[in-house]
């Protein structure tokens, strides 16, 4: 066989498997083997620290969800965590006073609300989705300090608390039946629907995506409105699995899902995207911060862990959109 051959095959090779589709999977399974390896001894492999991981992850993971669809139409929205806030904050109130109905039509009617603010300012004003996010990122953060003063309102509601939190299904938390029905419904309208085609067109190209009848603005609005509304669905779920809601709720959580996002295959720039991946990037970043906890790491220092893995993700994602 020649050199020439030999070349051709592995090339051939290399163009049907793409090793970087499975560097999440394999980063994945790296981080899961070195915990179990490192922490035998302290309980990472229980089924009850295993199963808090995900039960944790899932609110991340639901707004990993919409900033797929975001992120793959070229652009970000970082305001999702006061989303979180301010929708969890609407639920509480408004279940106190009107019941559980009322309280799940605030909360999720206050992310789709805010998801429409950022969407149109960026569709219609043509304002980056970067500034817009990060102007109403500081906005209703402040919204969500001055609606109860600072205070923490319970939730008491037993009904609201098991649907979104505490209780269960066939023995299967609620929490992981959102989780499993929001990756269903995602990955099926972002790889089997024509919006979802659309909102790849746009991000790879939205002068091309417009040429050939894609209304990129109608995708814009879309996009940040459905990444609003589950983060509102974060919020609650939030609430219903703490039994309260706190200005602070999803405050941290903004670089954990970009993070996941990143990690799990989606590209910077937009045009390409997993819905999948960003699930197996949310597990990833809740077992690194399960992991690193258990091994008695600081704070500071699981954040400049998570800095230098989306770091890292961010340059392979740009290397790849550079191809």
């Amino acid at each position: 066989m020649t050199s020439a051959n030999t070349g051709t095959e592995m090339g051939s090779f290399a163009s049907r498997f793409n090793l970087q589709q499975y560097v999440v999977y394999l980063g994945f399974l790296a981080i899961f083997l070195f915990f179990a390896f490192m922490l035998r001894d302290s309980g990472f492999l229980t089924v009850r620290n295993l199963s808090n991981i995900v039960l944790q992850t899932a609110p991340v993971t639901i707004m990993a969800i919409g900033l797929v669809f975001v992120m793959s139409a070229g652009e970000i929205d970082l305001s999702i965590g006061s989303i979180v806030a301010v929708s969890a904050l609407a639920a509480a109130v408004t279940i106190a006073s009107y019941g559980m109905a009322a309280g799940i039509v605030a909360g999720l009617g206050a992310g789709i609300l805010i998801g429409l603010i950022n969407g149109a300012l960026v569709a219609y004003v043509r304002l980056p989705s970067f500034l817009v996010t990060l102007a109403t990122m500081g906005l209703f953060a402040g919204v969500s300090r001055s609606m109860t003063d600072l205070r923490s309102i319970s939730v008491t509601n037993e009904a609201f608390t098991g649907f979104f939190g505490s209780g269960s299904l066939l023995g299967v938390p609620s929490l992981i039946w959102w989780t499993v029905i929001a990756i269903a419904i995602g990955h099926l309208v972002y790889r089997e629907t024509r919006f979802g085609a659309h909102v790849l067109a746009t991000g790879d190209n939205a002068r091309a995506a417009s040429v050939s009848g894609i209304s990129v603005p109608k995708i814009r609005l879309a996009v940040l409105t459905i990444s609003g509304g589950l983060a509102g669905l974060a919020g609650l779920l939030y609430a219903g699995r703490l039994q309260a809601a706190k200005y602070t709720l999803g405050e941290t959580d903004l670089m954990t899902v970009i993070a996941a996002v990143i990690v799990g295959g989606t590209l910077l720039n937009g045009g390409k995207g997993s819905i999948v991946g960003a699930l197996v990037g949310s597990l990833m970043m809740g077992m690194l911060n399960n992991g690193l906890i258990l091994m008695g790491l600081s704070v500071s220092d699981q954040m400049i862990v998570r800095g230098l893995i989306i770091l890292t993700a961010v340059a392979v994602s740009l290397r790849d959109k550079s191809r």
